[in-house]
């Protein structure tokens, strides 16, 4: 179980971070909190606004995407941590996005709480993988599978 009580991965690793997704210094942004479960699983919360409308009453595709995409941060960031794979040189992340692979099932709802679930699937120094889901009232909206690339700054 996880509380909302507790710091979220985003705010404990990168609460500096202007991202719109999963940032918590964008003060538009989503600003999603996700949390590691015992059972490896990281899960969130996400409440659409009603200005994440798809135009038929429901949650828009491309937020489903940002959440799916964020969400695997944190996923990716935790496993980075445990494994000590820390942001090389001045880089704010460890890792990068490099594909999103979603596949929308269902509709997901507007107006009620979705969860989010993550689990790293493949995890070596220079890439991770994620499968990720979108989910509610028991039924898996959306899923993904996100590849993540060490992010390594050019001189």
């Amino acid at each position: 179980m996880t509380s909302t009580a507790l710091i979220s991965i985003q705010e404990r690793l990168y609460p500096t971070l202007p991202c719109f997704g999963c940032g918590h210094a964008n003060e538009k942004g989503l600003r999603l909190r996700s949390y590691p479960g015992e059972d490896g699983v990281v899960t969130a919360s996400f409440t659409p606004w009603p200005e994440h409308d798809n135009g038929l009453g429901f949650l828009n595709g491309g937020i489903i995407c940002t959440v799916l995409d964020c969400h695997s941060a944190a996923a990716v960031m935790l496993e980075a941590e445990q494994q000590g794979w820390p942001p090389l040189g001045d880089a704010a992340l460890s890792y990068v996005t490099a594909g999103l692979d979603v596949r929308y099932l269902r509709p997901s709802p507007l107006s009620d709480a979705v969860e989010l679930r993550a689990v790293v699937k493949e995890a070596t120094e220079p890439q991770i993988t994620v499968d990720v889901s979108l989910v509610w009232d028991g039924k898996t909206r959306a899923e993904a599978t996100a590849v993540w690339k060490r992010w390594r700054p050019r001189a």
